[in-house]
């Protein structure tokens, strides 16, 4: 039990389809933390899971994420941060229980949703030079919309189409209740 009055530690995914800009608000989350003078960590799921090559039961390397988010995650733990912002994906509630037993402290999950021919520019725009990934991410971002759609695994979700980084970033912040 604390007897500081340190805040207990909290986190929060924001998770979405491919393009959504999970990464980029996460990040932005994290600068208005700091200008609050909240001590945080800001995680991209992705660099935990990217190795290659994953196994074959196990497509995004799942596993492999929860191993290093549980090692990282008490690391930054353990250096004070009291507020942990994650930009993924998790495609179903195990995932997400998973998630949560992963990190060790109450995780919310924030889903941006963006409509999906903004989804589609932006990826258009992001792998103008690479034919394959942008073909690859164009139809895994509508599949992965639907499976998240199906899932339901957000306690909210932000409209973030024709919102600034910024402003998505602010208003994940005030749904998650940390503002």
């Amino acid at each position: 039990m604390r007897t500081d009055s340190t805040p207990e530690a909290r986190a929060l995914l924001i998770t979405g389809t491919v393009g959504a800009g999970k990464t980029s608000v996460a990040d932005a989350a994290g600068h208005l933390l700091t200008d609050a003078g909240i001590p945080n960590a800001v995680i991209d799921m992705d660099w935990l899971r990217r190795t290659w090559p994953a196994p074959a039961d196990d497509r995004f390397n799942f596993a492999l994420l929860l191993r290093n988010l549980r090692c990282v995650v008490g690391n930054y733990l353990d250096a004070g941060v009291t507020r942990l912002v994650l930009a993924g994906v998790v495609e179903d509630s195990e995932d997400r229980k998973q998630c949560g037993e992963a990190v060790g402290v109450g995780l919310s999950v924030c889903r941006l949703q963006v409509e999906l021919p903004v989804v589609r520019q932006r990826l258009t725009r992001r792998h103008a030079d690479e034919p394959e990934a942008l073909r690859w991410h164009l139809d895994r971002s509508g599949e992965l919309d639907r499976i998240l759609d199906r899932a339901r695994v957000e306690d909210f979700t932000v409209e973030a189409t024709g919102r600034s980084v910024d402003e998505a970033a602010a208003a994940v912040l005030e749904a998650a209740g940390w503002r």
